[in-house]
């Protein structure tokens, strides 16, 4: 059994099962998939890099895990975006499962970062978020159609 870390595009963690490259690359829910390694080539980052709308916004729960992991600083890691798989490979380079005590480690690297660097890459990602929001065409209202109404809290 491979335990992997699947990092989904609203932030949430799961602890998973993969088996494969295929297992991973069905998580990720694309083609063309890469990977970066953490500095003491434990950890694996399995990303895509998806130019579909619903994952170019940066997915800063894994964002945060390769700083941690790796020799990179706040303004020079890579923005990790859409699903991402954080797995680990056994000596041979194929996939293998995380173990509790590397779990541990992920926790205990993710804890290090210090406020500064928190401070930094969020900023790096609303500032990639606000490019995003210009870059992008808004589309026009539809002919005729009626505004949305705004949402109204119900109370029972």
């Amino acid at each position: 059994m491979n335990t992997v870390l699947y990092f989904s595009t609203r932030g949430v963690v799961y602890e998973t099962r993969a088996y494969s490259k295929a297992d991973i690359a069905e998580l990720v829910q694309e083609q063309g998939l890469q990977c970066l390694t953490s500095s003491d080539r434990q950890f694996d980052f399995w990303f895509s890099p998806s130019m579909h709308r619903c994952q170019r916004r940066a997915n800063q729960a894994a964002t945060e895990l390769l700083l941690a992991t790796t020799n990179f600083t706040a303004k020079s890691v890579p923005l990790l975006r859409g699903c991402v798989v954080v797995a680990t490979h056994d000596a041979d380079g194929d996939l293998d499962g995380l173990s509790w005590q590397q779990l541990d480690l992920l926790v205990e690297r993710n804890r290090a970062l210090d406020s500064r660097d928190d401070r930094v890459l969020s900023r790096r990602i609303a500032r990639d978020i606000r490019r995003q929001q210009r870059v992008e065409p808004v589309a026009p209202a539809a002919a005729g159609a009626r505004p949305a109404r705004p949402r109204v809290p119900v109370s029972h």
